[in-house]
């Protein structure tokens, strides 16, 4: 940035106004967007899901308005949600309203986007990053930052990576076939082109 500065004030006659340096800053932002949209990345490495990942997110999840037990004895509610955004976990007997559900899954997704962001060390598109937060939604940010899938991704080996995507089949020991048709979409997101 500094350079650019000083070959602005350079052509400039060696000062630059207050308005002079917003619109540049202002312009400079607008070309690393428009950068970032045409391949499909985010420059400064601070990506947020889509809307397409947020319904693939939901669909798996399911909307429920009164807590359950999740399979493996965590207290759920809303589209997936254990703890609420007040910090207080989930229990049995709770319920809620679908808004509350989609207040609760909004603020869920800021803990799970930041985990792919700050873990992921190489450039992805939209749909990897959407797959890689469905998955890290469901197995946890820890399990996902220890994943042999992230490992083999900073690697730049995707497809290596991709094949991690099936290894998150269990809950509680057990292969369950929803975890296996949510696996099979994540990694299809994953390898699709935009």
């Amino acid at each position: 940035m500094k350079a650019i500065f000083d070959y602005l004030r350079k052509i400039s006659g060696g000062s630059l106004t207050q308005k002079q340096v917003d619109a540049t800053d202002q312009l400079i932002a607008t070309a690393s967007d428009a950068v970032a949209d045409m391949l499909g990345i985010a420059i400064d490495n601070v990506m947020q899901v889509s809307t397409e990942g947020v319904a693939l997110i939901c669909c798996f999840e399911g909307l429920k308005l009164k807590a359950y037990d999740d399979g493996v004895g965590i207290w759920t509610i809303g589209f997936g949600t254990t703890i609420y955004p007040n910090g207080i976990k989930v229990k049995k007997g709770d319920t809620c309203t679908e808004a509350q559900a989609k207040v609760y899954i909004a603020h869920d997704l800021k803990t799970f986007e930041s985990a792919v962001n700050s873990g992921v060390t190489v450039p992805i598109n939209q749909n990897q990053f959407d797959a890689l937060v469905s998955l890290t939604y469901n197995i946890g940010t820890g399990a996902f930052i220890e994943s042999t899938l992230l490992k083999k991704l900073n690697l730049g080996d995707f497809k290596a990576a991709a094949t991690q995507f099936a290894v998150w089949n269990k809950g509680g020991g057990k292969v369950m076939q929803g975890l296996v048709n949510r696996r099979a979409e994540e990694r299809k997101l994953f390898e699709k082109a935009l």
